[in-house]
């Protein structure tokens, strides 16, 4: 599944397109190399999303790309965060 899908299906962020323009911006790094929104994640893969006061590590867990919003937790294993 591409970068940008897997960030909103997940509710990591909100839309498509912000995730599009934060990849694009080099805020989101994948296995520590940043990463294009068309970038094809797998299971088992570290994604590192700057926010604006914090930055946060997950770890790809699950590639469905329909999920209910109680199911979106369970697509990603939260690894860390950290405050600037």
């Amino acid at each position: 599944m591409r970068l940008d899908k897997y960030l909103k299906v997940s509710r990591l962020i909100k839309r498509r397109t912000l995730a599009k323009e934060v990849a694009e911006a080099e805020r989101i790094l994948v296995n520590d190399k940043p990463a294009k929104p068309s970038k094809e994640l797998k299971v088992g893969d570290l994604i590192t999303i700057e926010f604006g006061n914090k930055i946060v590590t997950v770890r790809v867990k699950s590639l469905e790309a329909t999920v209910k919003k109680s199911e979106a937790l369970e697509l990603y294993e939260f690894v860390s965060e950290v405050k600037k």
